[in-house]
């Protein structure tokens, strides 16, 4: 998956979009008639599909009500799981993870609201420093790239200090909730990864600090593209920190690579794809040794 900027006939793209043009993804997305891409989002030479893998591997499933449970052997075999599934993938959904769906589904419904504000309040939110609690921005770093991400975003930290947009004023109150919920469900997730390696269950919540880490929260908006073929909403990456908590409103797209190949994430009615960042990774490898 190439990652520079490649030479397209413009038969087949718009002109490029200087970064002091550009003011968001989805007012680019709305333009009348916009059948074609500017050059300078295109990520590849030629049309074609990013095939995904026909093996029959599958993402794994961790419960987390059996990797709590006061069960034993169910929680013995969930902690074997999630070991392979750190070890092995870097990936994997959680399901019974205890957030309920009604708090998903209104985290991306309030997520889009604030999206779909008008063009002339989203700078308020633009912040110059990349280091601003609060912060909406278009492509990842737009002001340094040269092939730009078709997508939009809000960054917000949310602990140990909380911030949050002034709008939509629904946000505040449930972004609290989600965030209050997830940090529940990762130290579920670091007491079973401690126990997997053989260390007390409470061992890596103390070692890491995990009461007082950071909590960011990211919001991507991914309008739809006259040119899919071409662009990319993200461009592959590792995550640098501990766990990255994903929930989508079930429109495909993401893909994850296992063994050099991509596959496609379909995710389970109410679960969480769960990255492992490079921060645990990192953790991981030491423990090992030792």
């Amino acid at each position: 998956m190439a990652s520079t900027a490649p030479v397209l006939s413009q038969s087949l793209v718009l002109a490029p979009i200087q970064p002091s043009q550009l003011t968001s993804i989805k007012k680019l997305a709305e333009t009348p008639d916009l059948n074609f891409i500017p050059s300078n989002y295109a990520y590849y030479n030629d049309p074609h599909e990013i095939s995904a893998s026909e093996s029959q591997d599958s993402i794994p499933t961790i419960d987390i009500s059996l990797l709590t449970s006061a069960n034993p052997d169910h929680k013995s075999k969930a902690i074997q799981d999630l070991n392979k599934a750190c070890q092995e993938w870097g990936f994997f959904m959680v399901i019974n993870h205890g957030i309920p769906e009604s708090l998903m589904r209104a985290m991306l419904d309030v997520s889009n609201e604030f999206f779909n504000l008008p063009e002339e309040e989203k700078p308020k939110f633009e912040p110059k420093d990349v280091l601003e609690p609060v912060r909406y921005g278009t492509s990842f770093n737009s002001a340094k790239e040269k092939v730009f991400c078709w997508r939009d975003f809000l960054k917000v930290f949310v602990h140990p200090e909380f911030h949050c947009p002034h709008k939509p004023t629904a946000l505040r109150e449930l972004l609290l909730e989600y965030c209050e919920k997830t940090r529940n469900l990762v130290r579920k997730l670091v007491r079973g990864i401690s126990e997997s390696l053989g260390l007390e269950e409470y061992e890596l919540v103390k070692t890491l600090n995990l009461d007082s880490s950071l909590q960011i929260l990211i919001a991507n908006y991914y309008p739809p593209c006259p040119q899919p073929q071409l662009a990319l909403g993200m461009p592959p990456h590792s995550d640098h920190g501990l766990f990255t908590l994903l929930i989508e409103n079930q429109v495909g797209g993401l893909q994850i690579q296992h063994k050099g190949e991509w596959f496609n994430v379909n995710a389970l009615p109410n679960s969480i794809l769960v990255n492992t960042g490079d921060h645990l990774e990192v953790h991981f490898k030491h423990c090992l040794i030792l």
